[in-house]
């Protein structure tokens, strides 16, 4: 099949998680010029693209995912001017910058939302989505939030509800409304001119809600939202209107966050002849193995995990583009979830859990610090947790009864997002170089053996590991290009799949086992040349003896 080749289709994209990155003015807070001060670190690594969490003007009650204004930078973080240097230092090293873009609610501290508070009249009113209770102290459905609590909140000063599917001060914008997505499609332009490069789109499938808006499912303490709220009605319109009026205007990437979706939707949202967006993100391996409902200490089995990235590998080939993750800002480090984060075993299963993802097809994605295997952080008590969610998990499972503290502790620790918001480990002096202050959360204790300055120095780290792989994709059509085919598929100890585009072939081999285990190379690559491995094995043998979480990648032209 011939695929349509673009610049994004064959990048590396780094994403920063700013607060976390690095504090350039010793107030324990990343900022503008900390990444500024990094971009050299970057441009060694070698990725092209980065993705910037949100860094506009916010009072932060959900780090900065509810926006106050959308043309100004959080205070914190720097300004304006500072903005447009990062811009400027990043292009002059060959790095584009994709800005996260959040559009299905506002901050409740928002110039729209506070004049659409204020009276039934306001021309802003039709801005969000209000609704009358039921009765006077019972909300319009059953909904919950994403964050915890009902979906509604009550506002005094017209007697009715708003809508907000995550925080309360995060109310969801009426997108059925054309003012706001005239608004939203001038801001986003306003942005581009700027000389931006594209745009993550965070929880995008949810912008379009249904007219009626009955009670949801019962599961637990509240009803789901998701059936009149997650890939609604519009939503494709709605895009195809953004594409229309923004996106196809410019050369610029967009990727966006679908939680639910299927191959077949994905198929609509990042379609090659859609005309919508250019990729979107899936969280079917990260997000279907909950006890109690997101939270569990369990790790997917081997056989399931292959079973749900191989189908999204070959339904979406030559129809629509795949992103590559194992994590980011709302999940755990994937070393510890995926691999081992034991010291005998997080190095070298770090380096296999990269080469897993980065061979695959679609465009990988490396979340900040896990070029370095950084881990989970080992919390003791919930007064460590900075992130809404964990800390709102916490009081209702635990505080509220519903699941002693024993029983829920170790699921909430595997799985919170602050385990990757703790500052990055740069070297092995105080704060691990992240800080001269106190860090806004706590640096994870292992940064004295876990960090940039000791890995940069060592050829045989994971970030030199890193490295190799992205400059690998830069030298093989077939690692961005290739046709996946998943073989061993009941294995619960290897991950092995192959890829071939016109005349080249790779066959990938991973161990995500703590014990050694056989392999037979198939009698194709029997004298192909290893272009990557995590060991020191030579493969010149039909019968492999596979060392713990060993990885290697053979390659073959006819």
């Amino acid at each position: 099949m011939n695929l349509k080749k673009t610049w994004w289709k064959e990048a590396v994209i780094y994403q920063i998680y700013p607060r976390s990155f690095m504090d350039s003015n010793a107030d324990g807070i990343g900022d503008l010029q900390g990444i500024i001060r990094k971009l050299d670190y970057l441009k060694y690594l070698g990725i092209d693209v980065i993705w910037l969490s949100p860094v506009y003007e916010s009072p932060n009650d959900d780090n900065g995912y509810d926006i106050s204004n959308y043309k100004a930078i959080m205070q914190e973080f720097g300004t304006m001017q500072d903005f447009d240097e990062l811009l400027a230092q990043a292009h002059a090293r060959g790095i584009r910058i994709v800005m996260d873009l959040v559009v299905n609610h506002t901050s409740d501290e928002h110039a729209w939302f506070m004049e659409s508070r204020k009276s039934k009249d306001s021309p802003f009113r039709d801005y969000y989505i209000w609704r009358s209770g039921k009765d006077e102290k019972t909300p319009p459905n059953n909904w919950g939030s994403c964050f915890g609590g009902s979906a509604w909140q009550y506002d005094k000063q017209t007697c009715m509800y708003y809508l907000h599917l995550f925080s309360k001060k995060q109310p969801d914008l009426n997108w059925d409304n054309p003012k706001v997505r005239r608004e939203i499609f001038d801001m986003m332009s306003w942005w581009c001119d700027k000389g931006i490069d594209g745009f993550r789109m965070d929880v995008i499938s949810m912008i379009s809600k249904t007219k009626e808006m009955p009670d949801g499912e019962t599961n637990g303490l509240y009803g789901d939202f998701s059936p009149y709220c997650v890939h609604g009605p519009n939503v494709h319109k709605y895009l195809q209107e953004m594409n229309e009026q923004v996106l196809s205007r410019y050369d610029i990437m967009t990727v966006g966050e679908t939680a639910g979706v299927t191959a077949e939707l994905a198929k609509q949202y990042a379609g090659e002849h859609t005309h919508e967006l250019n990729m979107v993100f899936q969280f079917e391996h990260v997000e279907g193995d909950g006890k109690y409902g997101k939270w569990t200490d369990q790790k997917l089995p081997l056989p399931v995990l292959k079973k749900i990235l191989s189908r999204w590998q070959t339904e979406l080939y030559g129809e629509a583009w795949n992103s590559l993750f194992w994590n980011n800002h709302d999940q755990p480090r994937a070393v510890s979830r995926f691999g081992s984060d034991s010291p005998q075993y997080r190095t070298v299963s770090a380096k296999m859990l990269a080469t897993c993802l980065h061979m695959m097809q679609g465009t990988p994605y490396i979340y900040q610090g896990e070029e370095l295997g950084m881990t989970n952080y080992p919390f003791q008590n919930p007064q460590e947790f900075r992130d809404i969610e964990s800390i709102n998990a916490y009081q209702e499972w635990c505080t509220n009864g519903r699941l002693s503290r024993e029983t829920f502790w170790p699921c909430l620790t595997f799985k919170s997002r602050d385990n990757a918001r703790t500052p990055m480990q740069w070297d092995d002096t105080a704060n691990a170089g992240f800080t001269a202050a106190k860090p806004w959360i706590a640096v994870n204790p292992n940064y004295k053996e876990i960090n940039a300055r000791a890995e940069t120095n060592d050829p045989d780290s994971v970030f030199h590991y890193y490295k190799k792989l992205i400059a690998l994709r830069r030298q093989y059509p077939v690692i961005v290009y290739g046709k996946y085919e998943l073989l061993l598929e009941d294995s619960e100890q290897l991950f092995v799949y192959t890829r071939t585009y016109e005349n080249e072939k790779l066959l990938t081999v991973c161990s995500f086992s703590e014990q050694e285990c056989s392999f037979q190379i198939p009698e194709e690559f029997q004298n192909a040349s290893c272009i990557i491995t995590n060991t020191n094995n030579l493969y010149q043998n039909e019968t492999l003896k596979l060392k713990p979480y060993e990885a290697f990648v053979l390659y073959t032209c006819h």
